[in-house]
């Protein structure tokens, strides 16, 4: 990948929030051009400055992408956008359904129209399970970017741009991540809350999520969706483990800590899903991802010289509910990793 990001001009959008600052670091590594990092949160902004003081490539830039002309600003000469800016919780999108609109679909249509008036080369637009079948504000919003992310590869014209969507479920230790407030709960020896113990959600650790979507961008031909395969958990399990392990950290016996269930929040699922019947039909397979090619009356030229190694999906769908469930020791040892235990 530092042969395909070396000396490219690069804004990613969202930059300062937990996804978008772990594309910024990783990219970092292939000597980019330039990094622009787009957020509207001064204090993020502030801090990831202070953190990344010893880069020369890298330019802070306040600002929202519900303002079309503030983001053609920041793509002016850009070569490859990731746009990950987006309000993600499912209850707040649930209670505010329209600046749910404003950010995660006319944003990202602003983000579209940015990319094409600056003549991009590529965009990669982060997308999440909650956009497979949704049932909440957010995942049809996350919905109807991708849709407009897809469509767009089909205009007519001489820009040459191309659009990709990758699509991926829970991230350990990103902003908001439950297990921040299950270890402040631990410490303060409060209930541990949690929501219904039979829930299931695919994980995975930034560093590996991110590392997925730069492939994406080398390997794209505009209108796929990238889904990355991502291990299951079972949310009874989860909180066991966090209990057993960050409750001896604070000199507090496991078995003292109460688990207190609240019920489901407002838009979420018992299971998630990352791919449909539907697209399991179109899409390929990878040993680390999914690609589902767009409709044949959306799609653009594929060269499948670009999917190395990949074949003929084999699943009927992708959901949390039929796949494996790590174990509680897997579970654990992939917390260690992440070093979020």
């Amino acid at each position: 990948m530092k042969k395909y990001f070396e000396g490219k001009k690069i804004l990613v959008t969202g930059g300062a929030g937990s996804i978008g600052s772990e594309i910024v670091r990783q990219l970092l590594k292939y000597n980019p051009s330039v990094v622009r990092i787009f957020d509207n949160n001064e204090n993020r902004q502030f801090l990831f400055n202070y953190e990344l003081e010893s880069y020369e490539n890298v330019r802070f830039l306040i600002g929202d992408v519900r303002d079309i002309d503030r983001i053609k600003t920041a793509m002016e000469d850009i070569d490859i956008v990731f746009h990950a800016a987006a309000l993600k919780h499912v209850p707040l999108c649930e209670y505010n359904p329209f600046e749910a609109v404003m950010t995660n679909t006319i944003g990202t249509q602003n983000v579209i129209k940015a990319a094409l008036s600056r003549n991009v080369e590529k965009v990669v637009v982060i997308s999440t399970d909650k956009a497979t079948n949704p049932i909440n504000t957010m995942g049809a919003t996350k919905l109807l970017a991708e849709k407009l992310t897809i469509a767009i590869n089909r205009r007519t014209g001489k820009n040459k741009t191309k659009f990709s969507c990758v699509r991926f479920g829970n991230v350990m230790g990103s902003n908001g991540s439950a297990i921040h407030l299950f270890r402040d709960q631990i410490k303060n020896r409060k209930p541990v809350t949690i929501t219904e113990p039979a829930m299931t959600r695919f994980i995975m650790s930034i560093r590996q999520a991110i590392s997925l979507v730069l492939k994406t961008a080398e390997e794209m031909n505009g209108g796929e969706v990238f889904i990355l395969k991502m291990p299951v958990f079972n949310l009874k399990d989860f909180v066991d483990v966090v209990v057993e392990e960050v409750a001896p950290k604070y000199n507090i016996n496991p078995e003292d800590v109460k688990i207190k269930k609240i019920g489901a929040r407002p838009g979420e699922k018992l299971y998630e899903s990352l791919m449909t019947e539907e697209e399991a039909e179109n899409a390929l397979e990878t040993d680390k991802m999914f690609i589902v090619l767009p409709h044949k009356l959306l799609r653009v030229d594929i060269n499948k010289d670009n999917y190395k190694e990949a074949k003929s999906c084999a699943l009927k769908d992708y959901n949390s509910k039929n796949s494996r469930k790590l174990s509680k020791q897997e579970l654990k040892e992939l917390l260690y990793e992440a070093k979020l235990l």
